[in-house]
């Protein structure tokens, strides 16, 4: 058997892979383009080790390809980790007296897999099904047949990860990936060029995953990017100039393949990237007490009333005078964290307000629809605007605030239950319906308070709908035959906050009800959550980003079509929190903090901040035909009450669990 064909794990020092693994391609282990033609790599030369040697731990394979105007040396140097992954050093050398032009470098890697279905963090989940069926021009699709392809820029991957959930020759479901140390590189001829990670369909029981020093490709085209909300725009040309006596260097890490039930493939990835990684030290960081400090004052400053209205100011700027629930407005969520807090930070009023606001939303009129989640304060009216999705949010922080209240005492909370009585009553009947069938896992937002209110208002009838909801999410999304999807309301496609909704919705249900079946799906959808959480600090070129030493480690991309940075894990905090301590997993704990304390950076003297950060080539409200200088600017002018509300919320929810975080 010719060296270049034996599977990775033969050519590498002792490891535990089988068959299932890793390979190189037959052509060999190394593999470089040296022309371009419509914006991918063409005209491959391979090479196979010439020799190998053993250097304690490492196995060093050498290698050269010969061209034209010189010689390119080759290495790869390997060794097992502890952990179970396969370490790979390759470096390319070049040693002619001219430059080798159009070259594209790579890392290919093959597996031998039927039903392979893709695992990309942030970018495609199983190939985004539930997108695909809404709109696949707006996000990344990769397809099912042989020669579809998506390759993406490494700092688009919250977990650089290229991997796959598939079946082996005798019917075994498994998980394996291919893990990249991230980073831009010099010899690119397109500003800020940077490796892409990627997945391809060789064949039907044959797939592909690579590390190359620049192309890209999704959707059938090649030399394109997601860069906008509602497009992809050109990224043609990124191949390298490699100049006489230029060494790059690239590392990759192999996890082999994993037996997994069908849909959990994702969290063996997960978890992996969170250990390869590592990094959850918040050293550094402005203190927490004093971010939770100024999102107070953000707060007070929002407050609006007169004799006919009070709350919250949700919009920026004074062509939007509304308090906004749910969603991007979050203006119910002032009370809650003024209940238990407000004495905390000497917060003028707290109590007041937390009573005024709760006051309020108990006015919005009900139809058969549910109650309205905007109120016009300029006109004075509530607007016809309701949808589950808002009202579920709405609906959990005032079970949030009725239950401190009622803990602390010395608030009238009458309206208030006779209020929540009333939404619950409605969505319950509602789900209870034979015929309920969400679109999405939009409505998994109504799980939570429903649980909250079967407890807190005695009513055994609405736990049983929130167990009808959970359960019928379970058997939806397991699977990810239907990843998690529709959290937010623009962008309907798989995103954190459709698996937000499920991973809130299973822990308050199991810690309600103690069925242990809802802390495994828990899991499952806190697994999804996290995959959109970055586990590394992009690199940011010149510009808004930059200018504040930005770090994005712990911030959340938001969905596979909106693919900007925010702050919303800051909500999940918590749960991740709650889960490590029900599970006995460290890990969860040390994302909880990961997830809270790096989300202060950017915030003002004011208490607010944009929400809008450009960590990758891509800008939600930009209109251009290319993208350049947009990685690394900063949105700040759309500073929405939820970037406030989300980190008190938390904080008002660690409080109630014993964790302060005012000492992070």
């Amino acid at each position: 058997m010719p060296l270049r064909h034996l599977p990775i794990f033969l050519l590498a020092a002792a490891t535990h892979l089988s068959a299932a693994d890793f390979q190189f391609p037959p052509e060999g282990r190394w593999s470089v383009a040296s022309t371009w033609q419509n914006n991918w790599p063409e005209q491959w030369s391979h090479a196979s080790p010439e020799r190998s040697e053993n250097l304690g731990e490492w196995t060093i394979h050498y290698g050269h390809i010969d061209f034209p105007s010189g010689r390119l040396e080759l290495r790869d140097s390997e060794r097992q980790r502890d952990d179970g992954l396969l370490e790979l050093r390759r470096r390319w050398t070049w040693t002619g007296e001219k430059p080798l032009e159009t070259t594209t470098l790579s890392v290919r890697i093959q597996s031998s897999l039927t039903a392979s279905r893709p695992i990309l963090p942030g970018i495609s989940y199983y190939d985004n099904p539930a997108g695909q069926a809404i709109d696949p021009t707006r996000i990344p699709v990769i397809g099912e047949s042989p020669g579809d392809r998506g390759y993406y820029e490494e700092h688009r991957f919250p977990m650089p990860l290229s991997g796959a959930e598939g079946k082996t020759s005798d019917g075994k479901t498994v998980a394996l990936a291919l893990h990249s140390l991230p980073s831009p590189i010099a010899q690119g001829v397109v500003n800020d060029q940077w490796w892409s990670l990627g997945f391809e369909r060789i064949s039907d029981n044959r797939v592909e995953f690579a590390a190359l020093s620049g192309p890209v490709a999704s959707n059938g085209k090649s030399g394109i990017i997601k860069g906008e909300q509602k497009r992809f725009i050109d990224y043609p040309d990124a191949y390298c100039v490699l100049q006489p006596g230029d060494i790059v260097d690239k590392t990759v890490f192999l996890q082999p393949a994993e037996s997994c039930q069908r849909g959990f493939g994702l969290s063996k990835l997960v978890h992996a990237s969170l250990a390869l990684f590592n990094a959850y030290s918040t050293d550094g960081y402005t203190p927490y007490k004093e971010i939770l400090d100024l999102k107070m004052r953000d707060s007070a400053s929002r407050w609006r009333e007169d004799d006919q209205f009070a709350g919250i100011h949700a919009f920026p700027g004074p062509t939007r005078p509304w308090i906004d629930l749910g969603w991007a407005g979050q203006s119910e969520a002032v009370a809650y964290p003024f209940i238990l807090l407000g004495e905390t930070f000497q917060t003028t009023n707290a109590k007041e307000i937390a009573q005024k606001a709760m006051d309020f939303i108990t006015t919005s009129p009900f139809t058969e629809d549910g109650f309205s989640i905007r109120y016009h304060y300029g006109d004075h009216q509530w607007l016809d605007r309701r949808n589950p999705l808002s009202q579920g949010q709405t609906m959990n922080n005032m079970f949030n605030a009725l239950r401190a209240a009622r803990a602390q005492g010395g608030y009238d909370t009458a309206k208030w239950e006779s209020f929540l009585l009333q939404a619950c009553q409605l969505h319950a009947d509602r789900i209870l319906q034979k015929d309920w069938r969400p679109v999405s896992t939009n409505e998994g937002f109504l799980i939570a308070p429903l649980a909250q209110g079967a407890e807190l208002l005695g009513n055994k009838r609405f736990l049983k709908a929130a167990r009808k909801a959970a359960d019928h999410y379970r058997k939806r999304h397991l699977s990810m035959e239907e990843p998690y999807w529709g959290g937010t309301l623009d962008a309907r496609c798989e995103d954190k906050e459709g698996a937000w909704a499920a991973l809130q919705g299973f822990l308050t249900l199991y810690e309600i009800s103690g069925d242990k079946k809802y802390l495994t799906t828990a899991e499952h959808a806190g697994d999804v959550v996290l995959s959109y959480m970055y586990v590394w600090d992009v690199p940011m070129p010149p510009g808004r980003l930059a200018d504040h030493a930005f770090r994005s480690r712990g911030w959340t991309s938001v969905s596979v079509q909106n693919m900007h940075l925010d702050v919303y894990g800051v909500l999940c905090a918590p749960a991740f929190w709650k889960l490590g301590e029900l599970t006995g997993r460290d890990t969860y704990k040390k994302s909880a903090k990961l997830l809270t304390v790096p989300c202060g950076q950017l915030t003002d003297p004011w208490g607010s901040a944009g929400e809008q950060l450009h960590q990758t080539t891509y800008a939600q409200h930009y209109n251009a035909e290319h993208l350049h200088g947009v990685r690394g600017d900063y949105i700040e002018s759309w500073n929405v009450y939820w970037i406030t509300a989300h980190f008190l919320t938390a904080a008002a929810q660690f409080a109630e669990m014993g964790v302060d975080v005012t000492k992070w």
